[in-house]
């Protein structure tokens, strides 16, 4: 999987924390991904997933300003 800034993925129903939730990816990393997931109510849950607990949904529209790197 070959993941950029701003993919988003959703996290395994095995996955013990955000299972079947879409994260955001922030920083990809070789061994998966570091992102963060929108929690209801406002504010960001900063977490890191291993590639066999995600699958590629799409890209993200609207994201935080501060996880848009220069250029983009």
């Amino acid at each position: 999987m070959n993941l950029e800034v701003n993919d988003v993925v959703q996290l395994s129903l095995a996955d013990p924390v955000f299972a079947a939730c879409f994260m955001v990816v922030t920083d990809p990393k070789p061994w998966g991904a570091q992102g963060y997931v929108r929690v209801p109510g406002g504010g960001n849950a900063y977490y890191r997933a291993k590639t066999e607990n995600m699958e590629f949904i799409g890209k993200a529209v609207w994201v935080q300003p501060e996880d848009v790197p220069d250029g983009v």
